[in-house]
């Protein structure tokens, strides 16, 4: 863990140990049996397959608890915390999308930053298009899908065109990364922009072919995670938080194909 994350999630966890004191202090008597709680996190489509495979883990280390996930893309998750959708925990795929909750005032203390990912093309398995690049899309021999420029893999998208001095024409634009990748999946288009993790995820139903501009400025796209200020959860919220940018976490993120922060 690198020292910067260290410094963040030990003032966020002072911060809501203070507010939970707040609300009052425990009683006398014998030790009760943990009271059923539910653990709210909105994330990140691209987040699926890891925080999926952390759930039991969480679960059995906190009992009576069950963590509820509300996947979909970043940018329209931010838009439902700061409208009150109800949510512990906030993890989405890019600064400016996380920037969206706190400026409103909706995430307690900094976010976490604990991950990156970086774009793909995804084609049919055997690449029967021969696509080497992005200028392999350009052209209407090619069938693409990519992500609404609102969201971190539209905005990822967007700046590795620029990069690669390349204007795409794509069948669709989708609202989160893994509504690209079932396109192309499902045979709908011959490629897709989506993140390395995304390929990785697909276990062989997709084929991932590398380009430079996937490093340009603005392509990378840094993972933050924060919690919902006000939350009814916020202990279980700080555990969470803890528990996917600590040692079980990292060793997910690394496996599943993302950078550690």
């Amino acid at each position: 863990m690198s020292s910067a994350r260290r410094l963040v999630l030990t003032a966020l966890t002072a911060a809501l140990a203070l507010g939970a004191a707040a609300c009052g202090g425990s009683s006398g008597g014998e030790q009760q049996p943990a009271p059923a709680r539910t653990l709210t996190v909105s994330a990140a489509a691209s987040l699926t397959d890891v925080y999926e495979a952390l759930k039991p883990q969480f679960e059995q280390a906190n009992p009576g608890t069950t963590v509820r996930f509300n996947f979909g893309g970043s940018d329209t998750l931010a838009q439902q915390v700061v409208q009150g959708v109800p949510a512990d925990v906030l993890a989405t795929a890019s600064t400016r999308t996380m920037q969206t909750a706190q400026q409103a005032g909706r995430i307690q203390g900094e976010p976490v930053t604990y991950a990156s990912n970086q774009l793909q093309i995804a084609v049919q398995p055997g690449n029967p298009k021969g696509v080497v690049d992005l200028s392999s899309l350009a052209g209407p021999q090619v069938t693409e899908s990519i992500c609404a420029p609102a969201v971190p893999c539209g905005a990822a998208t967007e700046a590795a065109e620029r990069a690669a001095g390349v204007t795409l024409d794509p069948v669709s634009e989708e609202q989160d990364v893994r509504s690209v990748l079932q396109r192309v999946q499902t045979r709908n288009v011959d490629a897709g922009l989506v993140y390395v993790t995304d390929v990785r995820a697909s276990n062989g139903q997709v084929q991932g072919i590398d380009f430079p501009q996937a490093t340009a400025q603005g392509a990378a796209q840094n993972y933050l995670i924060g919690a919902v200020a006000g939350s009814q959860n916020a202990d279980l919220a700080t555990s969470w938080i803890q528990f996917v940018t600590g040692p079980q976490g990292d060793a997910a993120l690394q496996q599943a194909g993302f950078t550690l922060k």
